[in-house]
């Protein structure tokens, strides 16, 4: 079929030559500060210098980055090399993004759309080099302007360092999220945090994870935008005094410290659209950068206190929360986010033409990216009635119906809790203020069930057991319009099991949406080879924005010259992916073998012990085998990837297995050419783009009920991979999607797993585990695998009555998923078969999908059809200059404040 390539917009819509008295645009106005103390100035010739747009041509966008290596860079032609070479092609990539970037914010100004507000604590959105000229559509374009310059695109892609913003799915989701929502054409913002370390950079010694910080700023960000003039005062600590005001009683939030959160932001181009949006992060700064009275009198390092006390804030992800000072330390953290964010949005709320608080409802959305924003419901009534003073009942029914807030968890234990001695110091004013919306729902609660200590207790914000706590999940519940879950299975737990009793006081407030991922991402980008193959299969790449068209391709499954094709995309995936093994880890893979892949973050209830311990046993069945029954095994490649956290022990002992079994495995010359192991250190973005497109099986293998949704294995099943796993997140919904034919379940389902637990309980451990385990234990207990003592603590976990995920007893049905995973990969032309139709059912596991029905169901935004128009409109031309500035009069206290 003649490939039809889609005409991209950007390109078509670069404007002709015009005479500015035709074309107006109104932050180049003349008149608009008249009455503050401005002149006024004819901005005409301004508006002729800037209405063109960057060309996209081959010289032009030579001349863009050999620009940017002389002037922005400050390089010579002697003194040039492949990174300056990144970074120059990133400047001239961000210098295209900001002219859309502008005009979509002017857009939406203009139009007063309702937008969307996404906060977060993670935002892993990967390298964006790729990802922006794939959304530009100047990919090609590129590639071929630097060849003529002396680079290859690919090699300058390996320059950029991953942005170190997050740690797992959490991270992964927003930062998808972000990527349809522009695609899209909603009106939206990102707010996070701009974290100087990250989590950390986790290396492998002696078998062991050892955390370093991840200093992915060290040369740099060419793709951020340091907005000096956005920043807000963040206080912590001080008093709460009461004032009388005309005859209210007001609440004063005083003394106590007071630090700047800045704003810089990263520019989020959509698909084939003119619409890019923001992530706006947030970074912690000094109000006064140096003690210049200190430094005079020789305390130098006081000098600097300050300074360093503020931008510890924002240093780490997740500092380690073990002990007080790094309890305070996360708090500080999350307030700052939402402090900052909260005074931002309401900023740009009170820049319409007319300020009405009845409309912030219908004008501002906010999503609470799990617990850790949670404060924003807080820090928002604060400000709306202490800074604003609007009257309490009007802010809080404000509030309830702006934010809704998303789940990741139906772990009890995982849900996130606050001393209230801790808010009390920290946070004054807000502890205030969540005794009032605690005491305000309460009495709803008292009203439906009089009488009952119980429910009020089990309901509370308050958790009394124990030293007073504030549960964050009920605050956001209480203040929210709508509850989601991630996955059709954790929604449904939501409501039967941790938050049954308020599904029962509102049963309307509680909604799934599913999770999804960017197809741009994690084809367009990760697998270019499987998306050319679409492309030519299809005719053209409609497919990128509307993943379901592909299944009327699902007749050529069984079609030998497409299974020929679709293989030797994955052979050549697996082949790069072996490279890229060799050279990071130096383990050498057979590329030929099955790639069995495991990346995830690192914990009990996902089993990456079970995972190991099967290897083990897979190991010790090779090696007893005879040669000629060793021809039967299937060869493997099993490999792990992952973080744990700093300071969770056991998930570290399960990292030095799985290095202690690959030194011994890799190294037995009798079994090396049919098992291989492999753990990949430090998992992140870009690593995932090389990994899961070489991944022929991928394992999801969390107990039942733990795990809320997961989205890798959405990416795998996009990429043509099969799924080990249990009836779990979305495994579920894959498995209804793809059919039970080409995913292998195994495991107690989730009714079952209460029962199982009380069996363990209650079962002698010689009897509760099978022999093929007791035979593991056994040969780790006798050192064959080193003699460490915490490989032996790692097994004594759950052997003494103490299986809380259920290791033991879905080990022996996973060893028969396991059994049919390599008689089916035996059958090669069945194999890719299922394959394929894996790769082209996948589209509800799009984040398009699950974006549109957050704003159809939850945010209710009107979709903009950006794409459509000839040119992001701006306002009509007049006759008169006054005219022209009628819809954007500035505002005396507003007069310092940009539309963005």
């Amino acid at each position: 079929m003649q490939l039809q390539r889609r005409s991209s917009y950007r390109r078509a819509t670069i404007q002709p030559n015009g005479s500015p008295a035709s074309q107006y645009r109104p932050e180049y106005q003349i008149d608009h500060l008249q009455g503050l103390g401005e002149p006024q100035r004819d901005t005409s010739k301004l508006w002729e210098l800037m209405e063109q747009y960057q060309s996209h041509d081959k010289l032009s966008l030579q001349q863009s980055i050999v620009h940017h290596v002389e002037y922005t860079l400050a390089r010579t032609r002697f003194d040039f090399h492949k990174f300056h070479s990144y970074q120059a092609l990133s400047h001239s990539v961000r210098d295209r993004l900001i002219e859309s970037f502008n005009d979509t914010n002017l857009y939406f100004h203009n139009q007063d759309s309702k937008r969307v507000y996404y906060l977060s604590l993670e935002f892993l959105i990967g390298r964006c080099l790729q990802n922006a000229l794939v959304n530009l559509d100047l990919e090609q374009d590129y590639k071929d302007a630097l060849m003529e310059l002396g680079y290859k695109l690919e090699q300058l892609y390996e320059e950029e360092v991953d942005p170190a913003l997050g740690n797992g799915g959490l991270g992964r989701l927003a930062a998808c999220f972000l990527d349809s929502l522009a695609t899209l054409n909603y009106p939206a913002f990102g707010y996070g945090i701009r974290y100087t370390y990250g989590i950390f950079k986790q290396m492998i010694k002696d078998g062991n994870q050892v955390e370093s910080p991840d200093y992915w700023l060290t040369n740099g960000n060419p793709w951020e935008i340091e907005r000096l003039d956005v920043q807000y005062p963040i206080r912590y600590f001080g008093f709460v005094k009461k004032v009388w005001d005309h005859g209210v009683d007001r609440s004063v939030w005083e003394g106590g410290i007071t630090i700047m959160a800045r704003a810089y932001d990263t520019p989020i181009p959509g698909y084939n659209t003119k619409n890019t949006i923001a992530l706006r992060l947030w970074k912690s700064h000094p109000t006064t950068e140096f003690d210049f009275s200190s430094f005079n009198t020789g305390d130098y390092f006081k000098a600097l206190e300050e300074k360093q006390r503020a931008e510890y804030i924002t240093s780490v992800l997740y500092p380690n929360d073990s002990t007080d000072a790094g309890k305070e330390l996360r708090l500080k953290q999350q307030y700052l986010l939402v402090s900052a964010s909260m005074q931002d949005i309401i900023r740009r709320f009170k820049r319409r033409k007319v300020l009405d608080w009845n409309e912030f409802p219908s004008k501002v959305a906010i999503q609470l990216n799990d617990t850790h924003p949670a404060l924003s419901i807080v820090e928002c009534l604060r400000i709306l009635i202490d800074i604003e003073q609007l009257d309490e009942n009007f802010s809080w029914n404000l509030v309830t119906k702006t934010f809704n807030y998303t789940n990741h968890t139906v772990l009890p234990e995982a849900l996130e809790k606050w001393g209230v001695a801790l808010f009390q110091k920290l946070l004054p004013r807000h502890l205030e203020i969540i005794y009032q919306i605690n005491q305000r729902f309460l009495d709803k609660v008292a009203q439906k069930y009089p009488g009952n200590d119980a429910k009020l207790s089990s309901l509370s914000i308050v958790e009394e057991e124990g030293g007073k706590r504030l549960r964050m999940a009920t605050l956001s519940i209480i203040g929210s319009r709508f509850v989601n879950g991630v996955a059709q299975i954790h929604s449904e737990l939501l409501k039967t099991t941790i938050f049954k009793e308020f599904f029962e006081m509102n049963p309307n407030k509680f909604l799934n949406k599913t999770n999804g991922v960017t197809p741009r991402r994690w084809i367009r980008c990760a697998n270019p080879l499987l998306a050319d193959l679409y492309d030519r299969a299809t005719g053209s790449d409609n497919w990128v924005l509307d993943m379901g068209s592909l299944k009327k391709l699902e007749h050529l499954a069984s079609d030998p010259q497409f299974q020929h094709e679709f293989s030797q995309v994955k052979q050549d995936n697996k082949e790069r992916f072996v490279k890229w093994i060799k050279k990071t880890t130096g383990v050498d893979l057979n590329p030929d073998s099955m790639m069995d892949i495991m990346v995830k973050r690192i914990h009990e209830y996902k089993r990456q012990l079970m995972n190991i311990l099967y290897v083990i046993h897979r190991y010790l069945q090779i090696r007893e085998a005879t040669p000629e029954e060793r021809k039967s095994f299937v060869p493997r490649n099993v490999c792990f990837g992952g973080k744990a956290a700093p300071g969770y022990i056991n998930a570290k002992r399960v990292i030095k297995l799985i290095n202690s079994v690959a030194d011994v495995v890799n190294n037995d010359t009798q079994v090396s050419d049919y098992l291989k192991v492999v753990f990949m250190p430090n998992y992140n973005v870009s690593n995932a783009q090389i990994i899961i497109p070489a991944s022929e099986i991928s394992q999801h293998i969390s107990t039942a009920g733990t795990e809320a949704s997961g989205t890798s294995n959405m990416k795998f099943v996009m990429n043509g991979c099969l799924i080990l796993g249990t009836l779990d997140g979305a495994n579920v919904e894959i498995a209804e999607e793809v059919g039970q034919d080409n995913i292998f379940i195994f495991g107690t389902k989730v009714d079952g797993v209460d029962n199982m637990k009380e069996k363990m309980r209650n079962t002698e451990p010689s009897e509760y585990f099978p022999q093929e385990l007791l035979n593991v234990f056994k040969e780790i207990d006798n050192g064959r695998f080193g003699y460490q003592p915490e490989l032996k603590w790692i097994i004594d976990s759950l052997r003494y009555k103490n299986d809380n995920y259920l290791v033991g007893q879905d080990f022996k049905d996973y060893l028969k998923a396991q059994n049919d995973v390599d008689e089916l990969y035996k059958n090669r032309s069945e194999w890719t078969k299922r394959s394929i139709l894996n790769s082209l059912r996948s589209a509800k596991f799009s984040s398009d999908r699950t974006i549109l029905e957050y704003a159809n169901e939850i945010w209710y935004l009107e979709l903009f059809q950006i794409r459509g128009l000839q040119q992001v409109k701006v306002p009509e031309p007049a006759q008169q200059e006054k005219e022209r500035v009628k819809a954007l009069a500035i505002s005396k206290s507003a007069q310092n404040v940009s539309i963005m």
